[in-house]
């Protein structure tokens, strides 16, 4: 684990802006109209409609997607009661991840008062701001207390994230590492080491998911929890067991199955888990330092089922993993409550999740090729982008089942591309490509079978329904590779194209090729050599309609790539030049870009080729084009270099298409500020509208600028796509994720159909 110093933390809080959070405005503020609906006189009709109607303030204020996470300080991490202010940096961590994994707002609220019952008036009377509260790092057994007041005294969701956090992801991992281990949760002994509110919440979900309370033994500072004590809080009083014949920890754990520690670091020993039942469960979850190391209690034995609360060790117990779910499922049905159904519910949901294929966004983060439901993965990792689709659903669904929700949801696949979209996972672009792709399933070659993120990315789209995949690549490195990723292959077709199985067939394409270019110096020897490289191969089965899109270039450079597109493929006969476009889905709008790849330093012809099949290509995406021509100048400021050239391709597309918005040369910013090109250039072509297409003057300013958006802000590129080729062959980037492999081939099977449906026409 990375070592955090005192510095580097003090530093990481206090650098820039201090603290971790700000309020950020969600409606225009620019002019004076905007201000005055945003306050005076306009604010007061939405102030009027909430007085007859409370509800509607989840209509119109940020009520409804607004959490407090609020504290008094007594309880903070591994710090203890270090007061209010102290804790600030914790309840503003809190709302960070609220936003990041969940798309909630917060407020996060320290409210100097220990006394419960002043502390629960204080929350009262600020709660109508808020969709739910968080309760957050306030000591046992107040805790109790002060969260059932609230429940019943309140009609938003209240949750105190230390008590129920951690035990709905524990009890994840619990039924999951009992799954492993092949044991059923009624009948196994269990050992709680803590008894705060933490340890309390976990031991009794784990006996709403079926443990028997006889099974239990509970541990306190004390010792274990017996009925002959007479020292016992009446948390601690339901857990006391009539047994007389267990005292200590090492007495309680001999022969247990499960040990749960919500302690302090080091208690567990070695030989006290060796004193355990096979294949023990160890959730040592004392932080930072556990019950019991990972590297000893693996030591211990082989069998063990481990879990900790450290991200530097499988299976992390981390609330993260829920809160953010659970109150975005709890908001977005305007739950009353978070109730004992909404938690199991998100419970199950986490658990399944576990067992599903892991994604490679997943892989990727923790360096590894292929997590798989067992020992070493039995709780789904934070990063995981499906927990919110998942576990929000599930609590959205128990909200409902349960009585409590005032909103429901009936079209839960809008509710799920809803949360896609919140967080940036999905947007419309990309939902409508893979509907449009499963429509009709096209034949796609993958050149690099032996790929890792080609060989996922064929298994994904076909899971996805979006095209037949046929891999590149010989058969038994393909399947091996498979088998490491546990990947299936079922319905997957391999050509291995330098078996002597395939001879016939690359000495067909070679006959093909040499005839189409005899005129060129092309000989059927050369062309024969050259089907021996699966680009060629790949491009002459698209060329002969032995398959309809080839996707490539994780091992190719693109230099190669083109020259082979040209070769075999070819421009279509209205064009001189082909291109490469990208597309920027960001939270301001869709824009696509070119050209990006192929044209180094286009001249005008160049130039004006691209202009016409970028218009084509967002035609393609369905869209209506609206075209700036960019350069550093502004309308034939600059009559030399790069910029006439492009003014006069702009010159020859005002001839051609007068019905088309196109214009330039422009900057940029005038491209983009629709207000100021107007007012600034009142005859443009484009006025009043917004542009979405970009035609750069080069290869470097395009390319330049889609890569430092995509490295600098939470925008989604997609691409390269190509434009202008005789048939779908489409390029992939050397660092392209699955992702984005499964992206440009819904867009290659949707360019093979619309091929197909010109070709059916002429």
């Amino acid at each position: 684990m990375v070592k955090i110093t005192k510095e580097a933390a003090l530093l990481y809080h206090s650098q820039g802006k201090p603290g971790k959070i700000e309020v950020v405005p969600t409606k225009p503020y620019q002019t004076q109209r905007d201000l005055s609906l945003a306050y005076s006189p306009g604010v007061a009709e939405p102030c009027l409609e909430i007085q007859k109607n409370p509800d509607t303030a989840y209509d119109y204020t940020d009520k409804g997607n607004l959490v407090a996470v609020i504290s008094n300080g007594t309880a903070v991490l591994g710090l203890g009661d270090i007061g209010a202010m102290s804790g600030k940096p914790v309840m503003e961590g809190k709302g960070l991840l609220f936003k990041i994994y969940a798309g909630i707002d917060v407020f996060d609220i320290e409210v100097n008062e220990k006394d419960p019952d002043k502390f629960i008036e204080a929350v009262k009377a600020i709660a109508p701001t808020f969709g739910g509260i968080n309760l957050e790092d306030i000591k046992a057994p107040e805790c109790f207390k002060i969260e059932q007041r609230l429940k019943e005294e309140l009609d938003i969701p209240v949750m105190h994230d230390d008590q129920h956090g951690t035990a709905i992801i524990s009890s994840a991992g619990l039924l999951n590492a009992l799954e492993v281990a092949g044991k059923k949760i009624e009948e196994v002994k269990i050992v709680v080491n803590g008894a705060g509110a933490s340890a309390v919440s976990c031991t009794k979900l784990y006996i709403s998911l079926g443990a028997r309370l006889e099974n239990i033994l509970m541990l306190d500072s004390k010792g274990v929890i017996t009925k002959e004590r007479t020292d016992l809080n009446e948390q601690k009083k339901f857990f006391a067991t009539d047994r007389t014949d267990v005292h200590t920890l090492a007495e309680a754990i001999k022969g247990a199955d499960v040990f749960l520690g919500l302690s302090k670091g080091n208690v567990l020993t070695q030989d006290m888990v060796r004193s355990m039942a096979s294949h023990p469960i160890v959730f040592a979850l004392a932080n930072p330092t556990p019950e019991i190391s990972y590297e000893d209690a693996m030591a211990s034995r082989p069998d063990v089922l481990m879990s900790t609360g450290r991200s530097d060790y499988p299976n992390q117990i981390n609330n993260v993993i829920g809160f953010p779910y659970i109150f975005r499922g709890a908001l977005d049905t305007r739950a009353t409550a978070i109730n004992e159904e909404m938690k199991l519910a998100a419970v199950r949901a986490i658990a399944g999740l576990a067992k599903k294929p892991v994604p490679d966004v997943v892989n990727n983060a923790y360096h590894v090729n292929n997590l798989t439901f067992g020992p070493d993965y039995f709780i789904p990792k934070p990063v995981d982008p499906r927990l919110i689709t998942e576990v929000s659903m599930a609590v959205a669904k128990a909200a409902m089942d349960s009585g409590v929700a005032r909103k429901h949801i009936t079209d839960w696949d809008g509710y799920k591309n809803h949360l896609r979209e919140l967080m940036g996972q999905e947007n419309k672009l990309t939902r409508q490509l893979y509907e449009t792709a499963r429509q009709n399933p096209q034949r796609v070659v993958f050149a690099e079978g032996i790929h890792p993120n080609m060989l996922r990315a064929a298994v994904e789209a076909k899971a996805e329904g979006i095209c037949h995949p046929i891999l590149l690549g010989n058969e038994e490195r393909i399947e091996k590779l498979a088998k490491e990723l546990d990947l299936s292959l079922e319905g997957i077709e391999i050509v291995n194209l330098r078996h002597d199985r395939e001879a016939e067939r690359r000495e067909r394409y070679a006959r093909i090729l040499s005839e189409k270019r005899a005129r060129e110096g092309a000989n059927y020897q050369e062309a024969n050599d050259k089907m021996f490289e699966r680009n060629y191969f790949g491009m002459m089965m698209v060329e002969t309609g032995e398959a309809d899109a080839f996707v490539t270039g994780l091992y190719t450079k693109y230099s190669n790539t083109i020259k082979v597109a040209k070769e075999v493929i070819g421009i279509q006969p209205e064009y001189k030049h082909f291109g490469t476009m990208h597309i920027l889905n960001s939270k301001k709008g869709t824009y696509f870009i070119a050209d990006t790849l192929i044209n180094r330093h286009p001249d005008t012809d160049a130039l004006i080729d691209i202009a016409k099949l970028s218009v084509k290509a967002v035609r393609f995406f369905n869209q209506e084009p609206v075209v700036a021509m960019l350069s550093y100048s502004n309308f034939g400021s600059d009559q030399e270099g790069s910029p006439a050239k492009v003014h006069e391709a702009i010159n020859y597309m005002h001839r051609e298409f007068p019905d088309l918005a196109i214009d330039g040369e422009m900057q940029v910013k005038f491209a983009l500020n629709n207000e100021l090109r107007d007012e600034k250039y009142p005859f443009t072509r484009l006025k009043g509208k917004e542009v979405n297409t970009l035609v750069f003057p080069n290869l470097t300013s395009a390319n330049a600028t889609y890569q430092l958006i995509q490295n600098m802000s939470e925008t989604e590129v997609i691409g390269p796509i190509q434009m202008g080729l005789n048939k779908p062959i489409h390029f992939t980037d050397i660092e392209s994720s699955v992702r984005d492999i499964v992206n440009i081939t819904a867009i290659a099977c949707i360019d093979a159909i619309v091929e197909k449906k010109l070709h059916n026409q002429e």
